[in-house]
C-alpha cells in the first residue's frame, strides 16, 4: 500500500498513474508532463514533502503540467530509462522527450526557477544510465535492458 500522502495524489487530486504499459501515451502529448517517481518514503524522507510540494507546483504552473504518479512496480524500470539517481525525483517530458529532472526536496524559489527552465527546454532523448568498461571509460549505453 501507497504511503497516504502519495496516495491522495491519485485519490483527491486524480493524478494518473504511470505504468511502463501507459508510459508512452502519457509522455506523448504536446503538454509538458511531470512523473513523480517516489520510492520508499521511509528510505527517502523527502518524499513525503515532495508530495505535498507537487499539488502547489501544479498549481503554481496552472495548466503548463500534466502531473502523474509513477507505478511502485515500474520505478526502477523506467528510472533506469530517466538515468536520475538521487530520489524522489520529477521528472519533466513533452512530446515524446525528457526536459529534465528535479531531485530531492528544493526551496520553493528553486522549483519554481527549474520548472520554469525546464517549460522552455527543447525536448531530447532520455539519458539512460551509460555503463562504464573495466577502464572506467563510459562505454556503449544500456538501456531498458538491451545491449
Amino acid at each position: 500500500m501507497r504511503h497516504p500522502l502519495i496516495q491522495r495524489l491519485r485519490d483527491d487530486f486524480g493524478y494518473p498513474e504511470v505504468t511502463l504499459e501507459n508510459h508512452e501515451e502519457f509522455v506523448a502529448p504536446g503538454q509538458t508532463g511531470v512523473l513523480f517517481f517516489a520510492g520508499d518514503p521511509k528510505r527517502y524522507k523527502e518524499t513525503t514533502d515532495v508530495a505535498v510540494v507537487l499539488p502547489e507546483l501544479v498549481a503554481a504552473f496552472g495548466d503548463r503540467l500534466r502531473p502523474a504518479v509513477v507505478a511502485t512496480g515500474d520505478e526502477i524500470a523506467l528510472q533506469k530509462h530517466y538515468g536520475f539517481r538521487a530520489w524522489p525525483s520529477l521528472v519533466f517530458v513533452r512530446d515524446g522527450g525528457y526536459l529534465g529532472t528535479i531531485s530531492r526536496m528544493k526551496d520553493w524559489s528553486e522549483y519554481l526557477e527549474e520548472i520554469a527552465e525546464l517549460l522552455t527546454a527543447e525536448p531530447r532523448e532520455a539519458p539512460g544510465f551509460k555503463v562504464l568498461r573495466g577502464d572506467g571509460a563510459a562505454g556503449e549505453e544500456k538501456r531498458d535492458g538491451a545491449t
